[in-house]
């Protein structure tokens, strides 16, 4: 693990204000929306124009358009996947699939971001977080980034932290290179495809060789627009021996219509690099999140997965990491709660390709008042990966008789000198646990919480703090008032 990414700078909060502020972040978060105010809408439905129409807004290169019409064909060939949860209400005709705020594009100061826009990203603390402890922020709202900053002396050892779209006029070659060419190829499901269409914003980070970065990057995707689609790409490289931590939050109001999140994550861990990628997904609960997440990593380079997945009405996020080079390594962490009419597919996917290559699996779920929380994994170790090492361990906590949790490991191992192990347990909430503690003072909703957060504490610990302190009283509030 990165210990000096872990936990950076807590807030100078007692705890009590903390958790008070973390309260009012989260009612904001769900029950806030500002006014439709936008330059720039299509009309719902996705055809050729809009296709054409995206990349002409954005006055791409020629290649990249023809590569949103490959990929668009390809859409429309792919069949909607029938293995996993179910998506059979999401219309993707009734999705709105670019729409531009009344904002200046990639503001470099949040004084020159409209005062709704900027309210909603300070109940999300973001400007706050960027002053405390990170190196550089991004803020995407529907389907451009309205703010993205590097500090300066960052940018003097020839990092490169900017919107995607940012990148691809900038950067063209080094885009062309990598974007969704060796990691994630367009043909790989139908709503890669869809992406690899329409795909607008994002994030692109390039950390030169042997250079550290100490402060991690943060970027915030926020959807505002009902009915809408939000597709930001994620492209990092990390060089030879540097090291980089990146982190993620979504989010979106509740709408009575669907939305649809389509996002795509594409992580190169070159020899000897060092990556952190920490997300927090908490879409409201009329959204579909369909998120696609991959890393290559190369000799002697090691990525870690720190992922909590909450809200949403449906999540297929399976994070994979390809372990290419010999003595690679991945550690995928992850926590994902489902509610009420909620579905959480969601695992890890780890190819051994490589000798003495190690990969960590650890997933911890919740589910109450009939949502279905699953793990889906796939693990395969390739017959040249020979003395590789894995560790599966998925755990799985119902809150009440009317939840499932589903276990569904795949396991493929093609040679014999390596060592697998795995482990699932599903359970419920002991009466006799409840009791035990209400034995000592605590009411049934003190002792059910204080369970609960004992359980995902492995996982809650290794995010950044105000994500951390955010899913635990998510959580609590979930559980506060639903017993008796």
């Amino acid at each position: 693990m990165i210990n000096q990414y872990q936990k950076p700078a807590r807030y100078a909060l007692s705890k009590i204000e903390l958790k008070m502020e973390v309260n009012e972040r989260i009612k904001e978060m769900f029950e806030h929306r500002n006014p439709d105010k936008h330059i720039l809408k299509f009309e719902p439905g996705l055809n050729e124009d809009v296709v054409r129409n995206i990349s002409k807004n954005k006055n791409e290169p020629e290649w990249m358009l023809n590569f949103r019409l490959k990929a668009f064909e390809v859409y429309k060939q792919k069949p909607v996947p029938q293995w996993g949860a179910d998506l059979s209400r999401l219309d993707t005709e009734k999705i709105t699939y670019f729409a531009i705020p009344d904002a200046k594009h990639n503001s470099k100061s949040w004084d020159d971001v409209p005062e709704d826009i900027k309210n909603t990203f300070k109940r999300l603390g973001i400007p706050e977080a960027e002053q405390k402890y990170l190196a550089g922020v991004g803020g995407q709202y529907d389907s451009i980034n309205i703010y993205h900053k590097l500090k300066q002396e960052l940018e003097k050892k020839g990092i490169i932290f900017e919107d995607m779209d940012v990148a691809l006029q900038k950067y063209p070659e080094l885009v062309k290179e990598y974007f969704m060419t060796k990691c994630i190829p367009i043909t790989l499901h139908k709503y890669v495809a869809l992406h690899g269409a329409v795909w607008s914003g994002g994030t692109f980070i390039y950390v030169p060789e042997n250079v550290k970065l100490e402060q991690p990057l943060q970027a915030y995707f926020r959807m505002n627009t009902e009915s809408f689609g939000q597709f930001e790409h994620t492209l990092i490289i990390v060089e030879k021996n540097a090291e980089v931590s990146y982190i993620e939050g979504c989010s979106s109001p509740k709408y009575n219509s669907s939305s649809l999140h389509a996002g795509c994550v594409e992580l190169y861990v070159k020899e000897g690099a060092r990556l952190r990628y920490s997300s927090a997904e908490n879409w409201s609960n009329n959204t579909y999140n369909l998120n696609t997440k991959r890393a290559i990593v190369e000799k002697n380079g090691t990525i870690e997965w720190i992922t909590a997945n909450l809200g949403s009405k449906v999540s297929m996020v399976y994070p994979c990491s390809i372990l290419k080079g010999e003595n690679a390594r991945a550690d995928h962490l992850s926590i994902g709660y489902a509610g009420k009419n909620q579905e959480q597919d969601i695992g890890a996917k780890v190819y051994h390709l490589a000798p003495n290559t190690t990969s960590i699996v650890k997933s911890k779920s919740i589910s109450k008042d009939g949502g279905i929380a699953r793990y889906r994994g796939l693990l395969h170790v390739n017959k040249n990966a020979v003395n590789s090492k894995s560790k599966v361990q998925c755990d799985a906590l119902m809150l009440d008789n009317i939840s499932k949790s589903d276990t569904i490991p795949v396991i493929e191992i093609k040679q014999d000198k390596s060592s697998i192990a795995h482990e699932a347990t599903v359970g419920k909430i002991s009466d006799e646990q409840i009791f035990y503690l209400m034995s000592r003072g605590l009411t049934e909703e003190q002792a059910t919480q204080m369970i609960v957060n004992g359980f995902i504490e492995p996982i809650v610990k290794e995010l950044p703090i105000e994500y951390a302190l955010e899913l635990n009283r998510l959580i609590e509030l979930e559980i506060e008032g639903s017993l008796g």
